[in-house]
């Protein structure tokens, strides 16, 4: 398989999972996600991926996960599933789950804590990225796993020549770290990376790239029409759209993923719930924001942004289309 056997790109939401007040969850919250990001007519999502805090699920609960998703979007675009884990053994009996219930792809970093070498890491990809027919995408996620695939002479390239996998999530913190990889492997695999801005915008045009894969998807509004201006190569109207999405974005998340107000995750289902989103609650070790300043800081970002708005709109229109 390569970068041609998937037609990946543009805006995808890595989906949070809905928890209720007292941890269990939500599933109906979770369907009703799935629609929403279908009214805002995004191009895929991520389901149990770094937002939808697996690490705190149980194998059972990922796979509901996994089930409710794939049932919900019904084939309205493609839904990959994140396999991470700590051994190859369990990623791989997620993944085979993953592909038993229609998924469209499957996705996992290296193994969390271990710091695995080279050879390690394209051997875990190796064996995840073959229990399945399914295709694979490589997730390079420094600030999760303490290890940088892209500070490894030659590891991405290796990665892109297994036979499964066809697509790169490289959520780096260094930029130009990511444009390298684009331009290493982004000819034979589909690159996702932080490209919603100018500078993304320009080595969007010129130099490649594919989409972004953007926690929560609260910035759809604005992020799917960017995406749409970018495949019809203006430029001008992109750059209205990305200046609109860096109001929100550029206020509540750092070029490290790290969030601005709170831990991110806590950050985006607060934003959402003042969106009226189903983004439900987090579980432990991860807290709810309940500091009234915080909150007061998160809606006025919110009002400015204009995203509310943005967001009735895009739903009204994604239901009549």
């Amino acid at each position: 398989m390569n970068r041609d056997d998937v037609a990946w790109s543009g805006y995808w939401p890595a989906a949070p999972t809905p928890f209720g007040p007292a941890g269990d969850l939500d599933t109906d919250a979770l369907a009703a996600l799935m629609n929403l990001y279908a009214d805002m007519e995004v191009d895929g999502v991520l389901v149990n991926g770094s937002t939808g805090e697996w690490f705190s699920q149980t194998d059972d609960e990922r796979r509901t996960v996994a089930e409710v998703a794939v049932d919900a979007v019904a084939g309205r675009f493609p839904v990959v599933i994140g396999v991470s884990a700590y051994t190859a053994k369990q990623s791989s009996e997620l993944a085979v789950h993953a592909a038993a219930t229609g998924a469209d792809g499957v996705l996992a970093t290296p193994p969390p804590y271990v710091h695995t070498s080279a050879d390690e890491t394209v051997q875990f990809f190796r064996t995840v990225s073959t229990a399945t027919a399914l295709p694979f995408m490589v997730y390079n996620w420094p600030r999760g796993v303490s290890l940088d695939l892209g500070t490894i002479p030659g590891l991405f390239s290796q990665l892109a020549d297994l036979d499964q996998v066809v697509a790169i999530k490289d959520s780096t913190g260094d930029w130009l770290s990511m444009l390298d990889t684009v331009e290493t492997v982004s000819d034979r695999v589909r690159v996702f990376g932080s490209f919603l801005h100018r500078r993304g915008l320009a080595a969007l045009l010129e130099l490649g790239g594919d989409g972004n894969i953007d926690g929560g998807g609260v910035g759809a509004p604005y992020a799917v029409p960017f995406y749409r201006a970018v495949a019809a190569r203006d430029a001008g109207t992109a750059r209205e759209w990305v200046n609109k999405y860096r109001a929100l974005s550029g206020r509540l998340v750092d070029p490290d993923y790290s969030g601005v107000y709170a831990s991110p995750i806590p950050q985006l289902k607060a934003v959402m719930k003042l969106l009226g989103q189903p983004g439900g609650e987090v579980r432990e070790p991860l807290l709810p924001i309940t500091d009234p300043a915080t909150l007061d800081a998160l809606r006025d970002i919110v009002a400015a942004s204009g995203i509310a708005a943005a967001s009735a709109h895009a739903v009204g229109a994604g239901r009549a289309a």
